[in-house]
């Protein structure tokens, strides 16, 4: 099966992160406690989803590597955690500018879900520092494999802190009884959450063709001195 080229995907992604500026400032209404800066979290919670998904995407391709053996899932669970903690990292960002815009604190070590968020995110930043200490070969691949997937553990626990609390931080807007949000809300949440999924997906592509391509052209070479 021939996958979507990444011209057409980025061409997909930018007019639909074009639909969820349009549907975020111009549809959907304020929040009538936070105003304006509630809208924030039409992008804050699908990036914190999406790094979440890059991170599951990394595990899953580990998962593969350790039981085919196939050395182009050691570059696709790389190229996954790399996403992943570019995410985790806007995350962090865009959430402590919606606490310090609607609460006045950019971050408070009281907070379990923020701590363990940041926990999760430091220990994919520590998956670089363990990758590159390991000279190249089939040994830093499993081993890279085995760190990426039992990693994922931590998604599952970060996401239920944040469904679990009931501090001002994370207000729980989804519960078993659907969005706690007007439709409009809830399209716009959606079109977003599907602008930022596909344009990580668009910079997981453009990252894997580029490594690809770099391995290709270090093998060239070293046939050529050889």
């Amino acid at each position: 099966m021939t996958k979507p080229s990444l011209t057409l995907l980025a061409s997909a992604a930018g007019a639909l992160a074009a639909l969820a500026v349009a549907l975020i400032f111009f549809v959907a209404p304020e929040d009538a406690d936070q105003g304006l800066s509630q809208k924030i979290f039409y992008v804050h919670v699908p990036i914190a989803l999406t790094a979440y998904a890059c991170f599951g995407l990394a595990a899953w391709k580990a998962f593969r590597l350790l039981t085919t053996r196939g050395e182009r899932y050691d570059l696709e669970s790389y190229s996954g955690v790399h996403q992943g903690t570019i995410f985790g990292a806007l995350t962090l960002v865009t959430g402590s500018i919606w606490a310090k815009a609607s609460w006045g604190v950019w971050w408070t070590w009281s907070s379990n879900q923020l701590v363990l968020f940041l926990v999760l995110f430091l220990f994919y930043c520590a998956y670089f520092m363990l990758r590159y200490s390991i000279d190249p070969g089939p040994r830093r691949e499993r081993i890279s494999a085995v760190y990426a997937l039992f990693g994922v553990a931590l998604v599952p626990v970060s996401f239920l802190a944040i469904r679990l609390a009931s501090d001002f931080i994370h207000p729980t807007v989804f519960t078993r009884d659907g969005p706690q949000m007007t439709g409009k809300m809830f399209t716009a949440f959606c079109v977003s959450w599907a602008a930022i999924t596909l344009l990580a997906y668009v910079m997981y592509r453009v990252e894997l063709a580029g490594k690809r391509t770099d391995a290709n052209l270090r093998e060239l070479r070293e046939a050529l001195v050889s």
